[in-house]
């Protein structure tokens, strides 16, 4: 399935793998992230930090209309204020995906699926 834009010069299709790879690098970025967890836990494993090039299972991306929404699954660093990691996984996203896709993001729902502590 891919993502429609239409503009004054025709139609473009994104991938939704391109979208989810685009969203989990900005979200990986952020302070506080150790690494993208899977969205099927029992299926993939409990324990299983995601590596770049599977970002994508660790990312849902719905289009309703023009509207996005995206769905994270993370684990994050122990120590850190949990709500402040996912505000800024929030607020990274949204603009990274708005200045790459030009589209809206309606929506960025963080899902915190475990805590670590990060290798130094």
């Amino acid at each position: 399935m891919s993502i429609e834009l239409k503009n004054e010069f025709g139609l473009i299709d994104i991938s939704q793998d391109t979208v989810a790879q685009i969203a989990g690098g900005a979200a990986i970025e952020c302070y506080g992230i150790v690494g993208m967890a899977s969205k099927h836990q029992i299926r993939d494993g409990l324990t299983d930090i995601l590596r770049k090039e599977n970002f994508t299972k660790g990312v849902l991306v719905r289009q309703e209309k023009d509207n996005l929404h995206i769905d994270m699954y993370i684990i994050v660093s122990y120590g850190t204020k949990i709500s402040e990691i996912a505000y800024q996984v929030q607020s990274k996203v949204k603009y990274t995906l708005n200045k790459s896709l030009g589209m809206s993001v309606k929506s960025v729902n963080v899902y915190v699926q475990g805590v670590r502590v990060a290798n130094v």
